[in-house]
């Protein structure tokens, strides 16, 4: 059984983050909740959960992240992936990555405008089978979440609009664990897409294509007890902020601890 500081972890933070309504001043990463910024709070769930091999895919601003990154005292431990071309789509700044994606070890991938509970660290590492997707079934309606769709217990599809027959879906974390041989085939994919000329896609087509192709190799956890939410407009900041964040403060007041009595 691989260990967890045998794993690369991923993390997707180059993004202008242009629908955020006059907030996208700075990436994403960097918004605070809680007196803590995304980066941070990634940084740390990593390295609790034992991953000390972490990436970050920089592009917009990527000064500002490597000041936060320096700041947290962490400059040392993370290594920066610069891409060049980040106003395209998200599958060019996962490409950025192919030197660690064939590196032959397992790899988190994680996109960096999440707030959320560490705990979906430790069930997507603990979790059983080759390739893992978190998934929640409380799904926003819309064409906006990633759906993973489901039929006889399988992932049959892996899309904002899929096109498989499925029997129900859910929305799609954006966290993901892959083997290593997965990792090097979806470098592989991302490189035929970015070759074609197919640059403004997002990275879930090509996880798309490797689900399609062996969809017995993929698994995925349910996360739906647990609170989160992707950040991608102005109000998903106020329901992180006024809604998530109480939840996931009063989740770590009662796991912790109680003090010692003198």
């Amino acid at each position: 059984m691989v260990g967890n500081a045998e794993i690369a972890a991923i993390l997707l933070v180059a993004g202008v983050g242009g629908r955020l309504d006059g907030l996208d001043h700075l990436p994403k990463v960097l918004l605070e909740f809680g007196g803590k910024t995304l980066l941070e709070r990634h940084l740390l769930a990593l390295r609790a959960n034992g991953i000390e091999t972490i990436a970050l895919t920089v592009g917009y601003c990527q000064d500002a992240i490597r000041n936060e990154v320096a700041r947290l005292g962490l400059s040392e431990q993370i290594r920066f992936v610069y891409n060049p071309r980040y106003k395209e789509g998200s599958i060019v700044s996962l490409l950025a990555q192919k030197e660690i994606l064939h590196s032959r070890s397992p790899i988190v991938l994680m996109d960096g405008d999440v707030l959320y509970d560490e705990t979906m660290i430790a069930r997507l590492l603990a979790a059983k089978g080759e390739n893992v997707l978190l998934v929640d079934r409380n799904i926003e309606p819309g064409d906006e979440p990633v759906k993973v769709c489901f039929r006889n217990d399988r992932i049959v599809d892996f899309r904002k609009k899929p096109d498989q027959a499925h029997d129900w879906h859910g929305e799609s974390v954006g966290f993901f664990r892959f083997s290593a041989a997965s990792a090097a085939a979806l470098a592989d994919r991302c490189t035929a897409y970015v070759e074609a000329g197919q640059s403004s896609l997002e990275y879930e087509e090509a996880i798309r294509d490797l689900i399609l192709r062996d969809p017995e190799r993929f698994a995925a956890v349910d996360i739906s007890d647990l609170p989160w939410t992707e950040i991608d407009f102005g109000d998903d900041v106020t329901r992180a902020r006024d809604v998530i964040l109480p939840k996931l403060e009063s989740r770590t007041w009662h796991s912790s601890p109680s003090p010692a009595s003198g």
